[in-house]
């Protein structure tokens, strides 16, 4: 479902030198599987994220979503592709303050050309499968912040992506919170066949991915098991 093979990332700096982030990442994930990625703030985590989903660019290599090469030197295609097949969640939930759970879900559907009731059906079936019917027509400051990133993760999903990716998702919670968190979105993986990312520092949700891989030195390797 998702696929990186040779990604590379470099930025020049203002004094010309070149840096390296990302140094030749392949990945790998199928339908249905949750892989979560942690590593050293700085290694290179979120940049990874941001090619994979067709953010931005790599520098060489080539990313897969869907079996569909991302086409890097377009940036129109680029966010064809990448508004109908990816969805994201961030640490923080980005929601609108002005409008309403089910608005806020609708919104991408919406600027996508759906019809309005159909729109407002698929965001409302959303919220219920993440467990906010009660709280549709609630703005984001009348709701918890667990309740808030259960939005984001239903506005994620609104387009019916075959990736979602998730940059510590759950940073900005309390523990039991993000546990509730951590559950609502394993289950989705098993329930939806998504191809899941996740980028964490949190030891509990990484323990819930199919697979745990370290960034380092701008490679993915396997984590290290421990005795």
């Amino acid at each position: 479902m998702l696929e990186a093979q040779g990604v590379v990332r470099e930025y020049r700096g203002g004094d010309g030198a070149v840096l390296r982030v990302l140094a030749g990442v392949d990945l790998s994930v199928r339908a249905g599987e949750m892989v979560a990625i942690v590593g050293a703030s700085g290694a290179g985590k979120s940049t990874l994220l941001q090619v994979l989903g067709a953010l931005d660019s790599a520098t060489a290599g080539t990313v897969r979503i869907g079996g569909r090469e991302v086409p890097a030197s377009d940036d129109i295609a680029m966010a064809a592709l990448r508004n109908r097949a990816v969805g994201f969640v961030f640490q923080f939930h980005h929601l609108l303050a002005e409008f309403s759970a089910v608005e806020n879900v609708a919104m991408p559907l919406l600027i996508s050309g759906r019809a309005p009731a159909a729109a407002q059906a698929r965001a409302t079936a959303l919220l219920a499968q993440v467990g906010l019917a009660a709280r549709t027509a609630h703005r984001p400051g009348e709701l918890s912040g667990g309740e808030q990133q259960r939005v984001a993760v239903a506005r994620a999903l609104a387009a019916d992506p075959a990736v979602l990716l998730a940059d510590e998702p759950s940073g900005n919670l309390d523990h039991q919170t993000a546990e509730q968190l951590h559950e609502m979105l394993a289950a989705l993986v098993a329930g939806s066949g998504l191809a899941l990312v996740v980028v964490t520092h949190n030891a509990s949700l990484a323990a819930r991915a199919h697979r745990v891989l370290v960034l380092e030195d701008g490679v993915l390797r396997p984590m290290p098991e421990t005795a």
